[in-house]
């Protein structure tokens, strides 16, 4: 079937650059874009009216985790200090002899009981996703029946993904006193490697090719040298790419160069890892950064000589107080900066917003991070993190993963008069203005609603699994806290309102 969108807005792309189009027409034909300008003569069979809205190339999420994120909604303005700001180990670091209680991610891989909490997950990640206009997304190393369910997940709502059950070689847990301690396990990574091996080989190219795999070693403090250089050597003998989290904690960057006298970066280039096809999640604590205090330092010179990518996800990071510095250090060095949402909402509009406001501040320029910058973050920062030309761009000859934005305020004032579409998206935008998404030619999302997918009893279900998780807290929290203690209410209750009503009806 050949459909024709006539457009008020269209983002093009021409010479590796978007282009915008205005009053201009975009025509594909089953999975790849055959038009891209002011008219087509030829023959069409459906036509979709985008007149007065911006027709644009899909966002790529190139950092994702999956599920409801319940956990990271109890730490939000809290956090150990000795934590340095890192959440991950807020959410994810046990006391010793316990597991993180409420989060089937975390349960262990035998645990039947949490099949369903695991399916459910996947559906509400996948969703939300393709509501907020992304068509692709990188699953940053859950466990791998997590991959099986959102492997299916994918196949029924049509999303593009890549997918790859994570492996390491030991994990935080909380000590006595709730101190850090790393606990190897190196046989344990070995055979999530293989699980993860095997896993991309029986399910690369399925859905119709949206399905793709990804090698991820999740840190870099938790695998060993040796299943490092395994996974590099495998990513290229399979022509893979490769998720990390490196450069992203004050704890993994002294302790990297204790342990290996190298930086992170410079150890990620001595097991072979780093490469053009190489995703460094956050990547925000580079040697370069002045808070390393690390004299010498070449970090930013290294990724950018071997045109890495960075997953830069600008909410998360703000919400703990930091930021990347700056945005224009790590262009000019050549490192490619993709976007990613990490935690909740998947909402990409706020992400670039974010991107560009914190681009501009930490660079003290206010012409850094420019809407059009962190608009190419968002589409062909991410396709290139990939090895991808045919995705993140609409050009003849490229996927059709497309979606329409209103740019109306879906009936509000909020974007008032619209000059420029896409500084208007970035500057007044939010992930609720996406209006139509469509995938390899089939539109997954129209006037905002997705084909069997209930946001009602997505958002009912998720907040009972949020209750769960919360009430469990002190199960295996480090300190024993409940989660009011964790993360007492942001305005207080009222303790003395029954004192108060008691002392009145008295008189």
């Amino acid at each position: 079937m050949r459909t024709r969108i006539k457009c008020g807005w269209l983002v093009g792309h021409a010479n590796g650059h978007h282009t915008l189009w205005r009053h201009a027409e975009l025509v594909f034909e089953q999975n790849t874009v055959l038009f891209v300008g002011e008219r087509f003569d030829g023959d069409i069979d459906r036509e979709i009216d985008a007149r007065e809205k911006l027709v644009a190339p899909g966002f790529i999420d190139a950092h994702v985790h999956s599920g409801h994120r319940a956990s990271h909604r109890l730490i939000s303005d809290v956090g150990r200090g000795d934590y340095f700001g890192q959440p991950f180990l807020e959410i994810s670091v046990a006391r010793a002899g316990a597991r993180v209680g409420g989060d089937p991610r975390y349960a262990r891989p035998d645990d039947k009981a949490a099949a369903e909490d695991v399916a459910f997950n996947a559906r509400f990640t996948v969703a939300e996703l393709l509501r907020n206009g992304i068509t692709t997304f990188v699953e940053f190393g859950s466990q791998l029946r997590v991959q099986q369910a959102l492997l299916e997940e994918v196949g029924e709502l049509g999303i593009r993904a890549y997918l790859g059950p994570g492996f390491d070689s030991g994990r935080w847990v909380g000590g006595e006193g709730g101190k850090l301690v790393r606990v190897l396990d190196e046989p344990a990574g070995e055979r999530e490697f293989a699980l993860a091996l095997d896993f991309i080989e029986r399910h690369q190219g399925a859905h119709g090719d949206r399905v793709r795999g990804i090698l991820v070693p999740r840190e870099i403090e938790t695998c060993t040298v040796a299943l490092m250089r395994a996974a590099s050597k495998a990513a290229r003998e399979r022509n893979l790419p490769v998720a990390i989290h490196a450069a992203y904690n004050i704890h993994e960057v002294f302790d990297i160069i204790r342990e290996h006298q190298m930086t992170s970066i410079e150890l990620l280039q001595d097991v072979g890892l780093m490469s053009d096809k190489l995703n460094i999640g956050h990547g925000n604590l580079t040697a370069d950064n002045v808070l390393a205090s690390y004299s010498g330092a070449h970090d930013l010179e290294i990724m950018g000589s071997h045109r890495c990518s960075i997953s830069h996800c600008p909410v998360n990071i703000a919400r703990r107080a930091r930021f990347l510095d700056s945005w224009h250090s790590y262009r000019n060095a050549g490192v490619n900066v993709a976007l990613g949402t990490d935690t909740y909402p998947r909402d990409m509009i706020l992400q670039m917003r974010n991107a560009s406001y914190f681009g501009k501040v930490a660079s003290r320029n206010l012409k850094a991070a420019t809407a059009a910058e962190v608009f190419e973050a968002a589409t062909l920062g991410g396709a290139r993190s990939l090895g991808r030309d045919d995705i993140g761009r609409l050009a003849p000859g490229a996927k059709p993963d497309i979606i329409i934005i209103a740019l109306d305020g879906r009936g509000t004032l909020r974007f008032g008069p619209v000059r420029d579409p896409i500084k208007s998206v970035v500057d007044c935008g939010i992930g609720d203005d996406v209006e139509t998404v469509i995938v390899d030619g089939k539109v997954c999302m129209e006037n905002g609603r997705i084909a069997g997918v209930d946001f009602a009893q997505l958002r009912e279900r998720a907040q009972a699994a949020g209750e769960r998780v919360w009430s469990g807290w002190a199960d295996w929290d480090p300190l024993g806290r409940t989660a009011d203690d964790n993360t007492p209410l942001s305005i207080p209750r009222p303790k003395l309102f029954k004192k108060l009503s008691s002392r009145h009806n008295a008189r």
